[in-house]
């Protein structure tokens, strides 16, 4: 045990020495957390209830239905901002020639109250530049509102003896509604994982293996082809002792890299683990366990430092995209989602989005973490095989 102590603490004094191990340790993930954060966190504003959208509404004399489209458009999370006309050049009429063209217009025929009164048809027409991952909901939302503006009318007409008014839609709005829909979900959370929710993970999964296999894999390379290995070879240590020295040294790396940034996520970023934290770093415990194996097979297999690093590198940002790191795997394709069930990053972001996104309990990690420490003994016991002092 003491040779076995003794290699892995001069292992990871050695690599925390390096300032590349430094910086990817403890530099970068706070950089991709708040960048991969913050892009990914606009995609579900709306849906949680952030910041309304913006939209312009174009009605040439719109008239006392104005005020009632406004209020269900503002119910659907929207901030109309209403013209008369918008310039065939896409700058708003009255605006200054500087201003952007509107990313979300809806426009209404010409006289929209009189077409009302007069028994028309009105066509409304939604048009917008948005991202698709949010067009399809602010479609909806449109929708939504302006149905309720039918159901409104409809009733209002029902009840007034003469035309309909602003004064019957008043009348209207200020009742109360007897009837209420509650929403909330069955069972467990079932929210896609966004914003720092997806990425303090996700990136932390992807360093942890980035790091590993690169400055752990390098640095064995590098003492094989020192003839380092073959000191330790001539010394009184057995194969044993050497090998699982050298695989606490890159689990004791792994551990630093998962302790700094369940730090840096919890007080920079107000990361909220869940109820089962103590199931999170046994999960991530098991992610380290193989993240070491890996590095110490890669550093048996690579003939040279850039070999190592080079392979490392293409290895974890493959590992990443494909399980889920990047992006929540629950928007991409069936079969995208089938391979991350094969993948060891997929395995670990699968427990991790069961146990802080959806909330299923440490029991449903279970069979993730079984998988990992699985793993890492396989993983590990064919780097013990491959293993070699020169």
């Amino acid at each position: 045990m003491s040779n076995f102590l003794f290699i892995a603490w001069h292992d990871i004094r050695y690599q925390m020495r390096q300032v590349s191990t430094l910086a990817w340790v403890f530099v970068m993930p706070p950089v991709f957390f708040y960048f991969i954060g913050t892009v990914t966190g606009g995609f579900t504003n709306v849906v949680s209830g952030g910041t309304a959208t913006p939209l312009t509404v174009v009605a040439e004399a719109p008239g006392f239905l104005r005020e009632q489209i406004d209020l269900r458009l503002v119910d659907n999370d929207f901030a109309p901002q209403w013209l008369e006309t918008l310039e065939t050049d896409n700058q708003t009429s009255g605006a200054d020639a500087e201003d952007p063209a509107p990313t979300r217009v809806l426009t209404f025929p010409s006289g929209l109250s009189q077409q009302l009164l007069d028994g028309e048809t009105i066509n409304a027409r939604f048009d917008t530049k948005a991202s698709s991952l949010s067009r399809e909901f602010e479609a909806i939302r449109i929708q939504r509102s302006l149905y309720t503006v039918l159901a409104d009318i409809t009733v209002a007409d029902a009840r007034s003896e003469v035309d309909l008014t602003p004064a019957t839609l008043a009348e209207l709005n200020a009742e109360p509604r007897i009837w209420q829909l509650q929403v909330g979900a069955a069972g467990q959370r079932q929210k896609i994982p966004s914003g720092f929710e997806q990425s303090i993970p996700g990136m932390l999964v992807m360093f942890t293996l980035l790091v590993l296999l690169t400055s752990g894999a390098s640095m064995l390379a590098v003492e094989r082809n020192q003839g380092l290995l073959r000191r330790l070879a001539a010394a009184p240590i057995s194969r044993t002792e050497v090998v699982s020295g050298k695989w606490g040294g890159r689990m004791a790396l792994a551990a630093i890299q998962i302790g700094t940034a369940l730090a840096i996520g919890t007080w920079l970023f107000s990361m909220q683990w869940g109820p089962d934290l103590a199931m999170i770093i046994l999960v991530l415990a098991g992610w380290a366990a193989f993240c070491a194996s890996s590095g110490l097979l890669l550093g048996s297999l690579a003939t040279t430092e850039g070999q190592a690093a080079g392979l490392g590198v293409l290895i974890a940002n493959a590992l990443a995209a494909l399980g889920g790191c990047w992006w929540p795997i629950e928007i991409t394709p069936d079969w995208m989602q089938f391979i991350q069930k094969l993948l060891p990053t997929g395995w670990t972001m699968d427990a991790l989005h069961k146990l802080i996104s959806f909330e299923a309990g440490a029991a449903s990690a279970i069979p993730h973490v079984t998988v990992l420490f699985l793993g890492a003994l396989l993983v590990g016991a064919l780097a013990v095989n491959r293993f070699r002092y020169e």
